[in-house]
């Protein structure tokens, strides 16, 4: 009995060291996984998404197994969690980006209320669009694979074991909002022009024909030129927002 003991142990110290290692890998691309764009959005199940980040872990493990701590304990499966949660959240940041652009664009083309979503969290129809168009580009242009990628060579900048400060993540995380803030902005820019122009010519209208109710005549137009300007400009912003993903992928870590 004892010679089987000491045959077995060695073979369950060892499975014991992988399953911990496999566990920190979950860890991180499961919670990355719950916010990636395509893999962490509503309209997937919870299950669905277990799934994918089971796969994704499959996928990675043997890529990162070497650079995996022999010893490991709750604190080095904490900290892969909330590394995972910084990815994750890069990530997500650039969706953020999109529902800002419908937002900013819907209020300046005064078509927030017209077309709004009547769900608990309305989201302008401009955004919804975008948003749903640029998920669809992003899973054409090989999204899963590009996530798996990029969660495998965030153990390069971040090693596993290794967590990030707290208040270098909090700045990491502030700067990441305010660039989807400013990515969002400026896919919206034109709107916001069209809608400056169009308060404009409707208050110079306003003042040389007050009997005129151009609030009337107004809507309509303002409401056409934002369908075309966004049948026109949509293919070309799609663009500029998956080469910004492309780029977070290229370094889901980086300023």
């Amino acid at each position: 009995m004892n010679a089987l003991v000491e045959l077995v142990l060695p073979i369950a110290e060892a499975a014991r060291a992988e399953l911990l290692g496999a566990a920190g890998v979950f860890a991180r691309i499961g919670a990355a996984a719950f916010l990636l764009p395509l893999f962490g959005e509503r309209v997937v199940p919870a299950r669905i998404r277990l799934v994918l980040a089971l796969a994704l872990t499959a996928v990675v493990a043997p890529v990162v197994a070497p650079g995996l701590p022999e010893r490991a304990g709750p604190l080095f499966l904490i900290g892969e969690a909330a590394a995972g949660l910084l990815i994750g959240f890069g990530l997500r940041a650039l969706v953020m980006a999109l529902q800002i652009a419908g937002s900013v664009a819907a209020q300046a083309v005064s078509l927030s209320q017209l077309l709004g979503s009547p769900v608990s969290e309305p989201l302008p129809a401009i955004g919804h669009v975008l948003t749903v168009a640029a998920l669809a580009l992003a899973a054409l242009a090989g999204l899963p694979a590009e996530a798996a990628a990029a969660l495998a060579a965030s153990y390069e900048a971040l090693p596993a074991g290794l967590g990030l400060g707290a208040g270098e993540g909090a700045d990491w995380t502030i700067a990441r909002a305010g660039a989807a803030f400013a990515l969002g902005v400026r896919l919206a820019a034109g709107f916001v022009a069209v809608g400056l122009a169009y308060n404009l010519a409707l208050g110079v209208v306003s003042r040389a024909m007050p009997q005129l109710m151009v609030a009337l005549v107004g809507a309509p137009a303002i409401s056409l030129a934002a369908l075309a300007l966004l049948a026109a400009t949509a293919p070309l912003l799609l663009p500029v927002w998956l080469d910004a993903l492309g780029d977070r992928l290229r370094d889901p870590l980086g300023p």
